[in-house]
């Protein structure tokens, strides 16, 4: 994972494969489990403090992130050194979990939670069996993972920036941590803007949420806004004609003499809906079981 300190990049640049993950999340994991983690990790069982003794304190909070993450309970290692990298995890079969913390953490205490998070996340995927090819996509995976199921709010919370100097951990973008937290916070009933104590992260995570809520907009659900729905109209007309729809995120194909389908993204998981394009309509996700409401 990295640590920033040059300049943050902003807005959605990695919001494909941020996507893609969360798809991959529900593709991987049943129902079941996705919802086994609709509580998110407490900010008091991960909060580090200057009083406290480091090594048993940072112990604690990766006892913690194991816990979070169902994995085996075993003998947590942790050392700190010089590098690159916020953090590092051994990626071994156990019994023993081997964390290394870049040496700032020592008198950064308050973002080792969020440092941990990212590694432990790493181990939870390794055993699933659950990744994306090269190093950019997975770590985007690694992040989207963690904050999808309850600990990355943390990465997000370390994410700082002043006229004088920025922090930000993992590959994500701020406001693409916002997204992703709030398409947790939409999907368990969650209210995480009372946990963060940066004002940055705040202000990263609204504007992530209107994001995520436009996703809950988009035609052909019913909720769509009247100029969309309008382009869509439009563009169902087309496609009886022989046209595909250009830019957008639904797609027409010939369902018999005189008909079409529209396949569309679920705005929960992703994954891609076929329903009958022929008004009022109420589709339900097979894969993470939402209901949607569709004029298509």
């Amino acid at each position: 994972m990295t640590v920033g300190g040059g300049p943050v990049v902003h807005g959605y640049p990695h919001l494909e494969t941020v996507r893609a993950a969360v798809t991959a999340l529900h593709k991987r994991l049943s129902y079941d489990t996705v919802h086994a983690f609709d509580t998110s990790v407490a900010p008091a069982d991960v909060a580090l403090g200057d009083q406290d003794d480091l090594y048993p304190g940072v112990q604690r909070v990766a006892r913690e992130m194991v816990r979070h993450f169902r994995l085996p309970d075993a003998r947590m290692i942790v050392g700190f050194r010089e590098m690159t990298h916020a953090a590092h995890v051994e990626l071994t079969a156990g019994p023993e979990y081997f964390l290394e913390l870049n040496d700032r953490f020592r008198t950064h205490r308050r973002d080792i939670g969020a440092a941990l998070a990212h590694e432990v996340t790493h181990v939870y995927l390794h055993r699933l069996g659950l990744s994306f090819p090269g190093t950019r996509d997975n770590e985007i995976l690694t992040d989207t993972a963690a904050t999808y199921l309850g600990a990355g709010w943390l990465l997000l919370d370390a994410y700082r920036e002043d006229g004088a100097s920025s922090q930000k951990l993992g590959y994500l973008t701020p406001e693409e941590f916002g997204y992703v937290l709030a398409k947790r916070a939409l999907a368990f009933g969650e209210a995480p803007e009372t946990w963060f104590t940066s004002a940055q992260a705040y202000t990263a995570y609204t504007k992530g949420l209107a994001r995520a809520r436009r996703d809950e907009r988009q035609p052909p659900l019913a909720a769509a806004a009247w100029a969309d729905r309008r382009r869509y109209a439009k563009d169902r007309r087309h496609a009886r004609e022989g046209a595909r729809a250009a830019g957008a995120a639904y797609a027409f194909t010939p369902d018999g003499p005189g008909a079409l389908r529209v396949s569309f993204p679920c705005p929960t998981c992703f994954q891609r809906i076929r329903v009958p394009a022929r008004g009022r309509v109420r589709a339900r996700c097979t894969l993470c079981r939402t209901v949607l409401e569709c004029d298509a």
